[in-house]
């Protein structure tokens, strides 16, 4: 679980916010805006600890969304609406995530100028382009956006390409050093880190254990923040990688900006380049946190909308020069990978699809027997209930973040989505908000499957048209 040294980040991040958007009045008295940031990042790691206690993710979801909405503080909803947007991602309500917290890509002095600027520059599929940029490095380093599991969607699908390559080492920011198992087990457990509660961060994880990876964690252990935790970071990767193997090949999973290669990092250096201060490894830094749709477009960066709109980009994409290089928005990384903008089907986003290597399997409420919120969890039939499910989202007539006295009972239509699955043995299982178990099932995906026939999940009509 994230902790105070987390939160520090989370302030900071939520305090740029802060300061683009304050009025004069406001810009005058940061430091006291800091404050307040800080006393709200202590509270709002209190309530997440007591949320942790609560049986199950649904009834952990459903506690931290009241502490939210109870409170009209607004420094507590901006630090506290990012803490809520992770369990929001740990549900599988991907959209409420993404509008709880979300962070403006504003232009800035040093962006380079866009590729479409440049006829040197050409896109190309990020699937194909990166392991070609990555053959001559011994460390390619992704970022992600710990509350919009999208960025996380190209990482995955790129491990089974970079394996083939020789890279034998992936080293994943969330993963906790203390679950000694996670190797022989083969899958992640709450126990294995915090973001794999998210079913696509838990995939990324459980697909590199069944490509060969030898998997790490590399978070500091100690409450160090800033600089020294970067640089304890950096020691831990150096000690468990290539102290003991100078050959290895590694692929890191981190957090925004953690992996810039130089550049001032919280008044310090951040993790990348106190790696290469000991190992002086030239590292190819995958960006992706910057150029995605967000729910508001006037969040995107500016120059997003006229490449969406000139390429009507089918898959995430980069930009190739002539010569071969690649073009970033920043300094301090190698690519920027740009997302196309998001399409809905049957209300969740068709990006959990990992560009087609899941697919798409219809759920009904009708199991949930009128026990809302449900919570619809698809775990691989060879795993232990113990393991982060492949997928799960949350059934329910009435929004998610309406309260529980917000709640009222109708005669609603019975919800339906769907679950994204890789072709496989599942285990599908329905729970209530006190984690009791209303019905199980165990299915089966082909490939090509669309999966949405009669009665696969128990309900007792063929799913209604998308929409």
């Amino acid at each position: 679980m994230p902790s105070m040294r987390s939160i520090l980040i989370v302030a900071a991040l939520a305090g740029a916010w802060l300061a683009a958007s304050a009025t004069p009045a406001q810009a005058q008295s940061i430091p006291a805006w800091q404050e307040r940031q800080m006393e709200a990042a202590r509270k709002s790691d209190a309530i997440m600890q007591q949320a942790s206690r609560r049986a199950g993710m649904l009834a952990q979801f459903q506690f931290m969304r009241d502490a939210y909405f109870s409170s009209q503080n607004s420094v507590f909803r901006v630090i506290f609406g990012q803490y809520l947007s992770w369990y929001q991602s740990f549900i599988g309500d991907y959209d409420d995530a993404a509008r709880m917290f979300s962070i403006a890509q504003r232009p800035l002095p040093d962006d380079r100028p866009s590729p479409l600027d440049d006829p040197a520059y050409s896109a190309q599929p990020a699937l194909s382009a990166i392991p070609k940029l990555a053959r001559g490095y011994r460390a390619v380093f992704f970022n992600e956006a710990h509350n919009i599991p999208l960025t996380r969607t190209v990482t995955v699908q790129l491990l089974a390409r970079l394996r083939a390559e020789g890279f034998d080492y992936f080293a994943a920011e969330t993963v906790y050093q203390t679950d000694t198992k996670l190797q022989s087990r083969g899958y992640p457990t709450s126990n294995s880190g915090f973001y794999t509660e998210e079913p696509i961060a838990a995939e990324m994880v459980r697909t590199a254990l069944k490509l060969g990876y030898k998997v790490i964690g590399y978070d500091a252990l100690s409450n160090s923040t800033g600089d020294a935790r970067e640089a304890e970071q950096a020691r831990n990767i150096y000690r468990q990688v290539f102290k003991n193997d100078p050959n290895a090949r590694l692929v890191v999973d981190a957090g925004y900006a953690h992996i810039l290669e130089e550049g001032d990092f919280q008044g310090g250096m951040s993790m990348a380049e106190h790696l290469y201060r000991l190992t002086h490894l030239d590292v190819l830094t995958v960006e992706q946190t910057m150029l995605y749709g967000h729910p508001e477009a006037s969040d995107d960066h500016p120059y997003y909308a006229p490449v969406m709109g000139r390429l009507h980009p089918a898959e995430p994409v980069v930009f190739i020069g002539k010569d071969g290089k690649p073009w970033s928005l920043r300094p301090g990384y190698d690519v920027s990978v740009w997302f196309p903008p998001q399409t809905t089907r049957r209300g969740r986003p068709t990006w959990a699809s990992l560009g087609g290597e899941r697919t798409p399997y219809y759920v009904s409420g009708e199991p949930c027997d009128r026990h809302y919120p449900c919570m619809v969890e698809a775990r691989y039939a060879s795993e232990g209930d113990d393991a982060i499910p492949a997928d799960r989202l949350v059934l329910d007539p009435v929004p998610l973040n309406a309260l529980s006295s917000e709640r009222v009972v109708t005669d609603a239509k019975v919800p339906f989505s769907e679950l994204y699955l890789r072709p496989g043995k599942y285990r599908v299982t329905y729970t209530d908000a006190d984690a009791t178990r209303l019905f199980s099932r165990t299915i089966t995906i082909r490939k090509g499957d669309e999966a949405s026939m009669k009665n696969r999940d128990g309900s007792s009509a063929d799913p209604p048209p998308p929409r």
